[in-house]
């Protein structure tokens, strides 16, 4: 992959106008609510690590 993802929608207003902020890496601006917002990645999950499953399937 040679792009790097951006957000479709404003976390705060849900709006679409976003523009690249000149903060800092991953850092987006929303024309319509007038925030500023910074997207960080955090890393992998552990192997194995999974979410319990809380279906009503079990004896």
């Amino acid at each position: 992959m040679s792009e790097r993802a951006a957000p479709f929608y404003c976390p705060y207003c849900g709006d679409e106008d976003l523009r690249p902020s000149e903060a800092g890496h991953g850092a987006w601006e929303c024309a319509a609510c007038n925030r500023a917002f910074q997207l960080k990645f955090l890393g992998l999950l552990a192997q194995g690590l999974q979410r319990a499953d809380s279906g009503g399937d079990e004896i």
